[in-house]
């Protein structure tokens, strides 16, 4: 399979390389980042996350992709599309993100996923996107109410990876219709 690479005004979303795996470790060992996401992750949790990510790409097509910076090529985080993998939206295209926290606030996550949703609106059947966050994840739900989507409080849902007690159990359902995708 050849890489896949989709770019933006700043961005590319690429397939994965070996040489990432450093500065993913950085961002997903960030507490800042990690904070609304889940424990800091060591190098081989990360490791094991790309080789995850690597698998659904090649099985589908699609993942999550290193999401690149094209001024200097540093990868700065993640963006794509997956099949959720948990209730309420498992088998549904789910858009997803994670940057580090040096480039929060410059548009670089709407950039992404905005790109994400064209793609995934221009190669897949789906007639919806989604995304899902912890409900305090404010910074993604501002980025998935700047593309569009609405909240669906009738999917909040308890993440059914995480203990009773974790304190990221409770989660948020956002979509956006194909039919309602604002214009471009």
């Amino acid at each position: 399979m050849s890489e896949f690479r989709l770019e933006t005004e700043r961005l590319a979303l690429r397939s994965w390389r070996a040489e990432g795996l450093d500065p993913f470790h950085a961002i997903c060992s960030d507490p800042l980042v990690m904070a609304t996401l889940g424990p800091c992750m060591s190098r081989a949790e990360t490791a094991a996350l790309i080789g995850r990510v690597e698998a659904i790409e090649r099985e589908h097509g699609h993942t999550f992709w290193a999401l690149e910076r094209l001024e200097d090529s540093r990868l700065i985080g993640w963006c794509g599309v997956t099949r959720g993998r948990d209730r309420p939206i498992d088998g549904k295209a789910e858009i997803g993100w994670r940057l580090a926290s040096d480039c929060w606030g410059q548009g670089y996550a709407s950039e992404a996923a905005r790109a994400s949703l064209d793609w995934l609106f221009a190669n897949l059947p789906d007639d919806a996107a989604w995304a899902i966050a912890h409900t305090g994840n404010h910074r993604s739900r501002a980025v998935m109410e700047r593309l569009g989507m609405t909240y669906r409080p009738e999917f909040d849902f308890d993440h059914p990876r995480l203990a009773a007690d974790d304190p990221l159990l409770r989660h948020v359902a956002y979509s956006l219709e194909r039919s309602a995708r604002p214009a471009r």
